[in-house]
């Protein structure tokens, strides 16, 4: 993955959670678009949690299965400080998702903004593979990136940028017809600091048994 687990586990000692670049007090795009493409029956992973909130907002609104996983085993520690006696509800993964083995299969896969950190290509096709692998046929995949007019750089690191279209066609490129695109949004996230990012939000289902 671009950025290894120690510059992640400086971007969390370094800052409070409400002053990181990323932080959304209320990830409502993220849970409308979780809540519209899955029951709260359904397993769900956020890739890249950290100490990001939409674990807490399915939790309130009683999805009972959900997975955080990340690179950075700081971030999950404040989200699981954060919930307190909640965290016993939710399964914590310290992982590399380009080359994390899922041991069950997820009704809805969540990532904002660890796909755009994907700068190598050898990155790209180990996390789409993951992907592959975690999400049940008929499951669906919400990816977050910077838009094409989004940052070049983010928590100190090159990403790479899409539109919508481009992101559909990295993952034919990385796994032909396995992954449909459904829907897409932009998105403009103003960080804590005042700066507007612009993203794009993509939906696809899982084809193929």
């Amino acid at each position: 993955m671009s950025g290894d687990r120690a510059h992640w586990r400086a971007a969390y000692d370094d800052r409070a959670e409400a002053d990181l670049s990323w932080f959304e007090a209320h990830p409502d795009l993220s849970c409308a678009l979780v809540t519209a493409h899955a029951a709260p029956d359904d397993p769900v992973i956020d890739v890249g949690a950290g100490a990001a909130r939409l674990v807490d907002a399915l939790l309130a609104r009683g999805y009972a299965a959900v997975t955080a996983l990340d690179i950075s085993d700081r971030g999950l520690a404040v989200a699981r400080a954060r919930l307190g006696p909640r965290a016993a509800a939710v399964t914590w993964i310290v992982a590399d998702v380009t080359d994390w083995q899922p041991d069950r299969a997820y009704a809805l896969w969540h990532d904002r903004a660890v796909f755009h950190f994907l700068t190598d290509p050898a990155g790209r096709a180990g996390y789409v593979a993951t992907m592959q692998r975690a999400l049940r046929p008929g499951g669906v995949a919400v990816i977050a990136t910077f838009a094409e007019d989004g940052p070049e750089m983010c928590s100190g690191l090159p990403v790479r940028r899409y539109a919508p279209r481009d992101l559909a066609a990295e993952l034919e490129a990385q796994a032909p017809g396995v992954f449909a695109p459904l829907e897409a949004r932009r998105h403009t996230h103003v960080t804590p600091q005042g700066r507007r990012q612009r993203f794009q939000v993509s939906v696809f289902r899982r084809e193929g048994g």
